[in-house]
């Protein structure tokens, strides 16, 4: 791992939970870009999604947590997420006096992907095959975070709808970086002790596994920690899930706070 990849980091963060976060988080990611740490952010967009299409008069359902997909569909993701949500994330950024360019996984052949096994059920969501980590590592070298789109491209340039945590674990593992920080609206994986719902710590692969069974982990949170799994491979060590409303999370984060929930491979070192 180099010394640039070591001092990177890759943030996935939804569309409206990064829409509501308050000013300070926004100062918090400015710091940290200052003190030559790179954050590089890979968002998603679905209420703002089913807003338009509901507009449009576009029927949209869900399976498995993934949003089935036609051409039709695809042309608001790609309008939704690569147009209006990527360059409100832009000025959010950079209205703290950070830097930021903003980019979809299409361009340059960024995020290149195949359809996902089941896609007679979701139509055209892809997998991510190879991440183009390149083009990444250009925009950090300019003193620049990257805002990364999910929605990739394959040789013929059929578009796909990839799951923002999906192509952020990929993005992760492409670039080699050792952490992946998931910003959501909840304070992390969350299970019922004593009757009362409690952060776990930590947690590893197999504990995931055992929760999604049991129902403890269910609807939008399976996706997201599939894709932590997924992307806990070569250097990627862990994916820490946290709530980006929380001061200062994620410099407290990169301190090494114990916020939030880690997954990790196992407990064994």
């Amino acid at each position: 791992m180099t010394e640039q990849t070591a001092r990177t980091f890759v943030m996935k963060c939804g569309g409206s939970t990064l829409a509501a976060l308050p000013d300070s988080f926004f100062a918090d990611l400015q710091q940290i870009q200052e003190s030559g740490i790179q954050p590089v952010i890979v968002h998603g967009g679905g209420p703002a999604i089913s807003d338009n299409l509901g507009k449009l008069g576009i029927e949209t359902e869900f399976v498995g947590g993934l949003r089935k997909t036609t051409e039709q569909v695809l042309d608001v993701v790609e309008m939704v997420l690569s147009g209006s949500i990527n360059k409100q994330i832009v000025r959010r950024i950079q209205g703290s006096r950070a830097k930021a360019i903003g980019i979809s996984g299409v361009d340059g052949g960024l995020i290149q992907a195949k359809p996902v096994a089941n896609s007679a059920e979701v139509g055209l969501v892809g997998d991510v095959t190879y991440v183009e980590a390149s083009i990444i590592r250009s925009i950090t070298d300019l003193g620049y975070m990257p805002v990364i789109a999910p929605v990739g491209v394959d040789a013929t340039g059929q578009r796909y709808n990839i799951n923002a945590d999906t192509a952020a674990g990929a993005v992760a593992s492409h670039l080699g970086v050792p952490r992946m920080i998931v910003v959501t609206d909840v304070p992390g994986i969350m299970k019922q002790v004593d009757g009362e719902k409690k952060v776990l710590p930590q947690v590893t692969i197999a504990d995931i596994e055992q929760l999604i069974e049991t129902g403890e982990i269910y609807g939008g949170m399976i996706p997201k920690v599939k894709a932590a799994i997924a992307c806990i491979q070569g250097d990627v060590q862990e994916v820490i899930i946290v709530d980006g409303s929380e001061p200062g999370i994620l410099s407290r984060v990169l301190n090494g706070d114990a916020v939030g929930t880690r997954i990790v491979r196992s407990t064994v070192l």
